[in-house]
């Protein structure tokens, strides 16, 4: 079994917003991405997925993206984005898709991993963190910790976390969710969000305080899964 990992598809089978408008790069970008995962992905892999899945607004929008992805060979993991507005009861997503995993205030497992993780928020900062930015990150950073005491209340040490927005501030500073990481053992932080190369540069990357950082949006990953383990 391999896992994979891949973000911000930013799918849109069902609204028409083609992501060409935000580069010739993207272009019949999901075609890509599809052609990379089949070459890939065999039925009893895992792909986790951090976020900004479909640019659909509700569930009927969003029906065409996401059976797009559980058609797809593989176990799915999936992790709300900023963009996903489709976003509703995790309980009831969770019951309505049979190859398909939806991460949010719980955890998965993958061998003798857990998948543990939750969307996130900008992290404090001297440029642009308002108090509605404060109390939004406070209660991710809350969400992160009721996933990650479920793992280990269960007696999972191996543990492999998601976000969607990045774990430090431009500066690469500490943040609670950095602490959290440590405090928990965390392995791997997969995150998405950033996009353009005027961005990768605020992204945290490789080996930092015994804990490994990868950017996965899909545009920075040239839309090709990278292989987690």
């Amino acid at each position: 079994m391999s896992l994979y990992a891949i973000g911000d598809l930013h799918l849109s089978h069902y609204v028409n917003k083609p992501m060409e408008v935000f580069g010739s790069h993207w272009k019949e970008h999901h075609e890509r991405i599809k052609k990379d995962w089949l070459a890939k992905v065999r039925d009893n892999d895992a792909v986790l997925i951090p976020g900004d899945i479909s640019w659909a607004i509700n569930m009927t929008e969003a029906m065409p993206d996401l059976k797009w992805i559980e058609d797809l060979p593989g176990r799915k993991v999936l992790l709300r984005g900023n963009h996903d507005y489709w976003w509703s009861s995790v309980s009831k997503l969770n019951e309505s898709f049979h190859r398909m995993e939806f991460l949010q205030n719980n955890y998965f497992i993958y061998e003798d991993y857990a998948i543990c993780g939750t969307r996130g928020w900008i992290s404090p900062n001297k440029n642009n963190f308002t108090p509605q930015d404060e109390k939004i990150y406070n209660r991710e950073v809350h969400r992160l910790k009721l996933s990650l005491e479920k793992a280990r209340e269960d007696g999972y040490t191996k543990i492999i976390c998601m976000l969607h927005y990045p774990p430090t501030n431009e500066l690469h500073e500490k943040s609670l969710f950095t602490e959290i990481f440590k405090e928990y053992g965390v392995e791997i932080v997969l995150y998405g969000h950033l996009h353009g190369k005027d961005y990768y540069k605020y992204s945290l990357q490789g080996l930092h305080e015994g804990i490994n950082y990868h950017l996965v949006s899909c545009d920075y990953l040239d839309f090709k899964l990278f292989k987690v383990l």
